[in-house]
């Protein structure tokens, strides 16, 4: 038996793809794996086949033509197309997260293209697809030109490359926002965006935190996050969360010492601040709270909103140092400031809250 890869149009009504299997099992083709692409032109039938050894690619497309398939295309396939498409492009995003450069490489082995060309930014390019071209916007710059004479690409396709480039953009931002936070005592750490695998690590972080410094953080007690709260705070589904981290020269172990999250709402963002107990008054704070205040400014907020206890001396001390001179609200025992980032975006008529 030998492997061969087919794919046909048929018309998408119900039926017709039962009429072009039924044609290939009459010539004794086993189908290992299948998938429908929908297109305008009808359902692009894409197949993983076992034919008998005798059989040639003339037979094959006639076999196709009496199941009432069109525009085929016919080659022989390699055992590791015995992976779906699916299994295939996950891979290739695993792959990404370790090697973000490898877009290219990637992009050639998800689509079986016969070249991928990069170009440097400068020309306005439209991304998309025809029958043989396909255009991506490089998240690093640029735009990846994938051709590929046969088949004729679908907008499945085109989505899994889509999604592919954003994997690879997404890894590149984290890298490049990845910075080394040099302190006056010497002492280095790593600042980066948190993502949902670090929840154990800033759960960790709330246990050795004291009671009052969590009191600070969350204004209204002492008691940490639920697993639900922490992990939303980690990746807020608008905004970002920044934690620094000291890694242990003598285990390697990593130790998320801060955490700073903004979330934002319309115009405005609200920050929070938790620098563990052992780790404060060395600048860590300020220097989170600046880079949120750079995000913000970066995506055009207008103002960044902290909620802070009349008692929080370190966090006031803190806002000084970004310029903030005073309160804008009072409520009890807790402050309002609001700190401008100089985004082109007008004030919005509500104002989202939080600190400590």
């Amino acid at each position: 038996m030998a492997l061969w890869r087919i794919r046909a149009t048929v018309d998408d009504r119900p039926g017709y793809l039962s009429v072009l299997t039924a044609s290939l099992a009459l010539r004794s083709v086993n189908i290992l794996a299948v998938q429908v692409h929908t297109t305008e032109g009808g359902a692009v039938d894409d197949f993983l086949v076992d034919a008998p050894d005798t059989m040639s690619e003339r037979e094959l497309q006639s076999a196709i033509a009496r199941g009432r398939g069109r525009d085929a295309f016919v080659t022989r396939a390699e055992a590791q197309g015995l992976a779906d498409q699916p299994t295939r492009a996950l891979a290739l995003a695993g792959r990404l997260v370790h090697d973000p450069d490898a877009l290219g490489e990637a992009l050639v082995s998800l689509l079986d293209a016969a070249e991928v060309r990069w170009r440097p930014a400068g020309a306005v390019v439209l991304h998309g697809f025809d029958e043989q071209h396909m255009t991506l916007i490089d998240p690093a710059g640029g735009t990846y030109e994938v051709v590929r004479p046969a088949p004729a690409f679908t907008p499945a396709e085109y989505a899994r490359a889509q999604a592919l480039v954003e994997v690879s953009g997404a890894v590149l931002r984290r890298a490049v926002e990845q910075t080394t936070l040099l302190l006056p005592d010497g002492a280095e750490l790593l600042v980066r965006e948190a993502t949902g695998d670090d929840a154990e690590n800033v759960r960790r972080l709330h246990e050795r935190s004291s009671a009052q410094t969590l009191t600070r953080r969350y204004l209204g007690g002492a008691q940490a996050p639920s697993d639900a709260r922490l992990r939303r705070m980690l990746e807020p589904a608008s905004g970002i969360t920044l934690l620094a981290a000291h890694l242990d020269p003598a285990t390697g172990e990593e130790s998320v010492v801060a955490v700073a999250t903004l979330l934002t709402e319309g115009d405005l963002g609200e920050a929070a601040l938790l620098v563990e107990d052992a780790w404060q008054r060395r600048g860590i704070g300020t220097a989170l709270l600046r880079r949120l205040s750079t995000w913000a400014a970066r995506t055009d907020l207008e103002a960044v909103v902290a909620h802070v206890g009349a008692d929080n001396v370190a966090m006031l001390r803190t806002l000084r140092r970004l310029g903030v001179t005073g309160p804008s609200e009072r409520d009890g025992t807790v402050l309002s400031f609001t700190l401008r980032t100089g985004g082109r975006r007008t004030a919005a008529s509500e104002t989202p809250a939080t600190s400590g």
